[in-house]
């Protein structure tokens, strides 16, 4: 890449001591020569990611704290202007996965870490940050939602709804700054990274592992599909083939799709969702889904009656 529009500038990321967003500091580092701050929680981390920065570990500098939290947004912000440094891009990558299951077994302790870490976080940051970054002539906010901010599947409720907020709220500040900063959205689908980690039950087959790696992007691929979305200031970015299928089938088919898409996973085995539908065997059978579907296509149809 060559005349970046981002090439040298600061750019902070959350969530960068693992996966995408460490992916992301390399890269900023490494092609374009950015100055990057990291954020995240996981001293252990950081220090791994310094080391393997080598000789250009000088362009990288960190903050240890909690994203989840108000204030150290507000401390965070404060240190900056204390420090005489003018950031230009802020990139909210800090994210979780709740565990697979149905909504009704979920706590409320968990849906309000998942809706703080994965909404919130992005709220606080923005607020705190985007006087800063309107200062500079290269302005830029990028949030990473997820594909499940485009089609909500079962037993991925909390999540979903965590980054469909990022994603409503990220669709609205754009308009609100259009021609003073770039803002993007990115919905990633399925990538090889730790996130997956706390889903493994440690008795999945060949075949949901199999299953598994055919929709799921590597990581590094990700993050060049990322870096080349913000080059060139792509409003919303969906990235993997995975991401690409929902969004464009959900788009026609409404839905139906969460019901064809609980279909495949049954038919995968896969052992990640197994709480979800543990017991959907026992329930009163509907209509097939290929009736459903055909309905839905009569309505579709200009001559169709209904």
């Amino acid at each position: 890449m060559t005349d970046c529009w981002f090439d040298y500038k600061t750019v902070i990321v959350s969530g960068a001591s693992s996966g995408i967003g460490k992916g992301l500091v390399k890269k900023l580092i490494d092609e374009h020569g950015c100055r990057v701050i990291g954020i995240a929680r996981n001293e252990t981390k950081m220090l791994k990611l310094v080391e393997e920065l080598g000789a250009k570990k000088r362009y990288f500098s960190y903050f240890l704290f909690d994203v989840s939290v108000r204030e150290n947004w507000k401390t965070f912000a404060d240190a900056l202007r204390e420090q005489g440094v003018q950031p230009d891009i802020l990139i909210n990558n800090a994210g979780i996965l709740p565990k697979f299951d149905k909504f009704l077994n979920y706590s409320i302790e968990d849906i309000d870490r998942a809706m703080q870490i994965n909404f919130y976080s992005c709220v606080y940051s923005m607020n705190a940050l985007l006087p800063m970054l309107m200062q500079s002539k290269a302005a830029g906010v990028v949030n990473i939602a997820s594909s499940a901010a485009l089609c909500s599947l079962a037993g991925t409720s909390v999540y979903s709804a965590s980054k469909a907020a990022l994603k409503s709220l990220t669709e609205s500040i754009r308009e609100e700054c259009r021609g003073l900063c770039y803002v993007g959205l990115v919905c990633p689908g399925f990538t090889k990274t730790d996130i997956f980690s706390n889903q493994k039950k440690g008795n999945e087959s060949e075949l949901s592992e199999k299953a598994l790696q055919m929709v799921s992007s590597s990581c590094e691929h990700m993050v060049n599909s990322i870096i080349n979305g913000i080059w060139k200031r792509k409003s919303n970015m969906v990235f993997g083939i995975d991401a690409r299928l929902m969004n464009d089938s959900n788009k026609l088919f409404g839905v139906l799709i969460p019901m064809l898409s609980s279909s495949v996973i049954r038919a995968a085995h896969l052992e990640m969702f197994s709480d979800v539908f543990e017991d959907t065997d026992a329930a009163p059978a509907g209509e097939p889904l290929y009736v459903q579907l055909g309905k839905y296509l009569k309505r579709l149809l200009p001559f169709s009656k209904e």
